[in-house]
This record gives structure tokens, C-alpha cells and sequence, in this order.
């Protein structure tokens, strides 16, 4: 199938860089991620899976064995790995961007883009999923609420800030590259 225009200016004006999805657990990175990886014809990874693939465990099991500094260390080094390779889109595990290390390799590599969605629309997301190891040991609501605010500073450092959380995925990847567009000035 035939790029768009559109699509064909963001590629080009992207260069070798790659688009980083930053944003809290259960925003959609890893749904919309896949979804604009496919739309710009570039390959999408996600770091949680990477991670769970060089430490052959899960990430809940390495929270559980070695902690989260543990896992973070290994988060890091992981997306400095990935980001060696051009042109891709990149889900980061939601506290990634917490570590100014991972943040400066980012910043030097490619295009950061937090997806926000509401609380609400957070909370109904990561209630119906048992995988967060940060939601193991607490009330799941109130977990989410103090990372939100922990973490809204420091998401609102990414080259784009893009609200998300109503409508579908492909709208929110067309209001993604549209955004994407007028970043790049294309």
C-alpha cells in the first residue's frame, strides 16, 4: 500500500531518529505503538518485553527476586540497546522515564511522546489487569493516583504531550501523527 503524503514528510523528516511512547500503565503505548509502527512502516518493541527477554523472567518476577532498582537497571541499559537501532517506535515501561540516565539517551536518539489519558480511564484499565507488580501490594486506585502525580512533572518533559483515552486507537494514531507532523513542521 502507498504511503500517504503525509506519512511519507513524517518518515523523512524523522530521519534516523525513532518515536519513544512514554506515559503511565494502561495508557496504550504498546496498543498505539503497534498501530503507528505499522501506519510509518517501522518496527515497534516494547522495553517490558525486552527486559523479560534478556533476564529470562517475567517483569513481575524481577520485582519480585531482585527489587525495583534491579529492574530499572536493567530497563536502562535495555532501552539504551534498542535505541542504537534506528527508525523504530518504542514503548517504555510507565517509571522509565523516571531515570534522567534513560531520559538523556532518549532525548539524543529520538522523538518522545507522552500519551495522558484521564485517571479514571487509567484506573478502569489497570484494575482488569493482574500483571502490574506495582499494584501487587496496595490499594490499586490509590497507587495509580500518587504515580500520576509523581510522575505528570516528569512526563511533561517529552517533545509532545498528546491526551488520549477516548476514541479509538486509530484515531488517537491519527491525532498522533498529526502531531508528530507539526512537531517535525511538515
Amino acid at each position: 500500500m502507498p504511503l500517504s503524503s503525509e506519512i511519507s514528510a513524517i518518515r523523512e523528516a524523522v530521519g534516523i531518529r525513532s518515536l519513544v511512547l512514554i506515559g503511565m500503565m494502561g495508557v496504550g503505548k504498546t496498543s498505539i505503538g503497534k498501530r503507528l509502527a505499522a501506519r510509518l512502516q517501522f518496527p515497534f518493541l516494547d522495553t517490558d518485553k525486552a527486559v523479560e527477554e534478556a533476564a529470562h523472567l517475567s517483569v513481575s518476577d524481577i520485582f519480585d527476586i531482585y527489587g525495583e532498582a534491579a529492574f530499572r537497571d536493567c530497563e536502562r541499559r535495555v532501552i539504551a540497546r534498542i535505541l542504537q537501532t534506528p527508525r523504530q517506535v518504542v514503548a517504555l515501561g510507565g517509571g522509565a522515564w523516571k531515570d534522567t540516565r534513560t531520559r538523556a539517551v532518549v532525548e539524543a536518539n529520538a522523538i518522545s511522546i507522552w500519551l495522558d489519558a484521564d485517571l479514571a480511564t487509567l484506573v478502569g484499565r489497570v484494575q482488569r489487569r493482574t500483571t502490574r507488580p506495582l499494584l501487587q501490594n496496595a490499594n490499586p486506585v490509590s497507587v495509580i493516583v500518587a504515580l500520576d502525580h509523581e510522575r505528570r512533572p516528569i512526563y511533561s518533559l517529552a517533545d509532545i504531550h498528546l491526551k488520549v483515552g477516548h476514541g479509538s486507537h486509530n484515531c488517537v494514531v491519527d491525532n498522533l501523527i498529526h502531531a508528530l507532523g507539526r512537531h517535525l513542521g511538515t
